[in-house]
């Protein structure tokens, strides 16, 4: 009996996984279907997108796209040496008396024979603004993020309380928040300091809240039964967890911060951002490639220091393990 059941037994299997086999292939077809559908959407979206671009650019867009480039064709330094010349306030050959050649007359001078070249000393400003602001914005979002927890508040009014206020103060670019405090405090650094660390302190705010509610809450536990107090516990429990990806988010936003200033002073917040402006719009290419080079160059630096103070705090053992691994 036993011997003539199974048959039976196995075609019903053979069907099952048939049918199984049937069900994922249906999946399939109708998931490609859909992704054909969204493919078509998004192109007859962009489609149109560009004919209203081209139609509010008084028709010109698609004409003028082939000569995209020209700009940076025509755009050239008279020499190469130009554009290190303009970086370090060397004498040009190609003086005229324009204030384009004319890069002698903006050294910075410390004594009667030492100075700092221009952009240098513009670039330091920038440095300066992104640093303080990050150190600004990067301790109050650690001020308000454990306010902003569940795990550590609750659902509460302090919590909902919080991340309000950490929404407002991201809620606006660093340029818009730079543009209205130009109005009261007129434009300067000061101005992007305060800019740069408001939006700092909403945008690392949710970052480091978001962390801490993922920290393992077992040593919170124990010290709770122990009758440790909400500080303590936060001190001992959480904060050692948490510091190594703090301080990677504050990095990055160092970072962005840089960047950030350098806009702003394009608009008024001086540093590098207000020379570069001033170059590409009197048409400097040695003086606008210079400055070029250098955030290039800055960007580089503060990355390879975030990777360095990464991996002082974080431990060697890390990296070295991923790299075996790799």
């Amino acid at each position: 009996m036993a011997h003539v059941a199974e048959p039976d037994h196995l075609g019903g299997l053979q069907q099952g996984s048939r049918t199984i086999l049937d069900h994922y292939q249906q999946q399939v077809r109708t998931r490609r279907i859909y992704t054909v559908i969204s493919i078509v959407v998004l192109l007859i979206v962009l489609g149109a997108s560009l004919d209203f671009a081209n139609s509010a650019n008084s028709g010109k867009f698609f004409e003028r796209l082939p000569y995209l480039l020209d700009f940076m064709k025509q755009f050239v330094p008279d020499s190469p040496l130009e554009i290190f010349r303009a970086m370090f306030d060397l004498p040009s050959p190609y003086a005229d008396g324009s204030i384009k050649y004319d890069y002698v007359s903006d050294r910075i001078y410390i004594t009667d024979s030492f100075y700092i070249p221009n952009f240098f000393y513009q670039l330091a400003i920038t440095i300066n603004v992104a640093i303080v602001s990050t150190i600004i914005g990067a301790s109050a979002a650690f001020l308000l993020c454990f306010f902003a927890s569940t795990n550590l508040v609750g659902a509460g009014l302090t919590r909902w309380v919080v991340r309000r206020i950490m929404e407002i103060l991201r809620a606006f670019p660093e340029i818009v928040i730079a543009g209205l405090l130009a109005a009261i405090l007129s434009i300067g650094p000061i101005s992007a300091i305060i800019a740069v660390s408001i939006h700092t302190t909403g945008a690392l705010g949710k970052l480091f809240f978001e962390v801490v509610e993922n920290a393992d809450m077992k040593p919170d536990e124990g010290l709770r039964a122990s009758g440790a107090s909400w500080l303590e516990r936060v001190r001992f429990a959480i904060l050692p967890q948490v510091m190594p990806n703090f301080v990677s988010y504050a990095l990055l936003r160092l970072e962005i911060n840089v960047r950030a200033s350098t806009i702003i002073g394009a608009v008024g917040g001086g540093g590098i951002g207000e020379v570069f402006s001033l170059s590409i719009g009197r048409d400097h290419a040695a003086k606008t490639y210079a400055i070029i080079i250098m955030l290039l160059v800055t960007v580089v630096c503060v990355d390879q220091f975030s990777a360095w103070l990464r991996r002082r705090m974080i431990g060697k053992q890390s990296f070295e393990f991923g790299r075996g691994a790799a």
